[in-house]
């Protein structure tokens, strides 16, 4: 058995949620915050046997999209700065960062 930890952004994860209930998988959907745009994103819990592994990695890969945004910059505050971007920048977001643990074992009360 594995546990997935999927990190996705905000705009993708109702639509997620969906397609990964509509396969049977049970998920747990924490809101979290990201470390560097400071934006609201949504960390997903997914257990899942073995063989249905890859079942869901696609599932995520194909509801979860990349696009740019623009990002106001953040004022140094005390920080160097020779590194401030005095104007917007366009970064890519989205997408879904995934970690898969082994779990050693399982009990739902």
């Amino acid at each position: 058995m594995k546990l997935i930890i999927a990190v996705v952004q905000d705009k993708d994860s109702n639509r997620l949620v969906d397609a990964l209930g509509d396969e049977n998988f049970k998920t747990t959907k924490l809101a979290t915050t990201g470390g560097f745009l400071k934006e609201g994103n949504t960390t997903l819990m997914i257990g899942c046997q073995d063989e249905y592994l890859d079942e869901a990695l696609d599932i995520i890969r194909d509801n979860c999209s990349q696009r740019e945004q623009m990002v106001a910059p953040i004022s140094p505050m005390g920080g160097n700065a020779d590194s401030y971007i005095p104007k917007p920048v366009q970064v890519e977001v989205g997408g879904a960062t995934v970690f898969i643990l082994p779990i050693e074992s399982f009990f739902q009360f």
